[in-house]
């Protein structure tokens, strides 16, 4: 008998260990979670000190030079994308103190379509606001879709060994088909729509169906080239290189005409526009935002391989 109250009684010491023990792991989470908290909280605050920073900056000086970042692929969703960078144009050239635009460029480029609607908003602006002068301003790259944007600008800046062009349309897949017969793997698709599986990287290309994508890509390319023509104009020579998708230094890119000097932003604020105070426009996402979307990509690309591949500026 007093061998079982023996083993009663550390059953029930065990019970109450373990509920001490979850005990403290619960307060552990909570203190992580309320610890988690205060530090979003320091963030944002520090957020909202720095732009309150930069509207008091804007009023130090009589003009300045707004400043418009495009930075990484251009893309819907992205911070270089329409819904992010339209605003921050609009409130760029609306500012009262505005004497000239500057488009900070550093992209590889990505959807034409996103680069097309940043392109028009600027052409719009523009002309809406015939005495402010913008001018793109290159840092590492500024190729195909950035390129793309960069022609509305009145005129087009970087550095000596920035990389500039790449002006033409891509569209990326693969091809599994003899890998699978090699698996003893048999492809099956069904679909409502003759050209519905078109792409698809399981089954043998069609013709038809690889000559109507070129036909695609082709057309995008000749909206391309329009829109860089009527961007540069006659600064551009008579080159058929310029539109095959090379790419030079900006120090070549000079004498091609498709930049018009080489130099800073600091440099095109304080020589050409004559507003040597620069404010940034740009609209940033949150790093709650950008840590969601970065985990919301990975995940669509892990199970997006069968999705339609997506025409690229790059």
């Amino acid at each position: 008998m007093n061998e079982e109250n023996t083993q009663a009684l550390q059953a029930l010491k065990d019970v109450a260990m373990e509920s001490v023990k979850e005990q403290r792991r619960a307060r552990r989470w909570g203190i992580f979670f309320k610890l988690f908290f205060v530090a979003y909280l320091l963030v944002g605050l520090i957020a909202l000190i720095g732009s309150g920073a930069s509207d008091t900056k804007l009023t130090a000086a009589d003009k300045i030079t707004a400043v418009v970042d495009i930075n990484g692929v251009i893309m819907d969703g992205a911070e270089a994308s329409g819904e992010m960078l339209v605003p921050a144009l609009k409130e760029a050239f609306e500012h009262e103190k505005t004497k000239g635009v500057i488009l900070r460029i550093n992209s590889p480029g990505g959807s034409p379509v996103q680069s097309g609607i940043i392109n028009d908003e600027i052409n719009r602006l523009k002309a809406k606001y015939k005495e402010i002068p913008v001018y793109a301003v290159v840092s590492d790259l500024c190729a195909s879709g950035g390129y793309y944007i960069a022609v509305a600008a009145d005129e087009i800046y970087a550095d000596k060994a920035s990389i500039v062009g790449s002006i033409g349309v891509r569209m990326d897949n693969f091809g599994a088909v003899e890998l699978l017969e090699k698996l003893g793997v048999e492809r099956r698709l069904y679909t409502a729509g003759a050209n519905k599986g078109m792409l698809d990287p399981f089954l043998p290309e069609n013709e038809t169906q690889v000559a109507h994508v070129n036909n695609m890509l082709n057309t995008t390319h000749q909206q391309f080239i329009k829109v860089v023509k009527e961007g540069r104009g006659e600064r551009l020579p008579n080159n058929p290189d310029i539109f095959s998708g090379l790419f030079w230094t900006g120090e070549d890119a000079v004498k091609l005409g498709l930049i018009d000097g080489l130099g800073s932003d600091a440099y095109v604020a304080r020589e050409l526009i004559k507003a040597e105070e620069m404010v940034n426009f740009t609209t940033e996402k949150d790093l709650i935002q950008r840590l969601s979307e970065r985990v919301e990509t990975s995940v669509q690309s892990l199970i997006s391989l069968d999705a339609t591949p997506r025409t690229v500026l790059r």
